[in-house]
């Protein structure tokens, strides 16, 4: 039996489902639709005469179908966002790897030669030193 809960779930779907089996429902008449699935059913079986186990099995199968959808969607996030995590931790690896590269060829670069290195390093300091001096003292 088809429950209020999961009618009114996905209420905004079945809708149009409802209406497309039966067509002599107004949009109007599902609109005030309360969550009360034997009005539901009467209504339903008043205007299409139909019986009350069809409609049921109906209503069940559109409701199942819907869960089965809103499952399928659920799943292709979760492999979505999977996937996003794998290539996420991929790239940070890339990232540190290349980040490790450049330290030790920094590394070595200073054991080869390391009086450059320091005046490299003299030189880089003396000219963010005057370029911050300029900066602070124009405010």
């Amino acid at each position: 039996m088809v429950t209020q809960q999961t009618l009114q779930g996905n209420w905004n779907e079945l809708k149009g489902k409802i209406r497309a089996k039966w067509g002599q429902l107004t949009g109007d008449e599902l609109q005030h639709f309360d969550g009360n699935v034997e009005r539901l059913v009467g209504m339903i079986q008043r205007k299409t005469g139909e019986g009350k186990e069809s409609i049921e099995r109906h209503l069940e199968e559109l409701t199942s179908n819907g869960a089965a959808t809103f499952a399928h969607a659920a799943e292709a996030v979760k492999d979505y966002s999977h996937q996003a995590v794998e290539k996420l931790q991929q790239t940070s690896q890339a990232a540190a790897d290349s980040v490790r590269q450049g330290y030790d060829q920094a590394e070595k670069m200073v054991r080869q030669r390391p009086v450059e290195s320091v005046a490299v390093v003299f030189g880089a300091g003396m000219l963010v030193g005057a370029v911050l001096g300029l900066v602070l003292r124009g405010r």
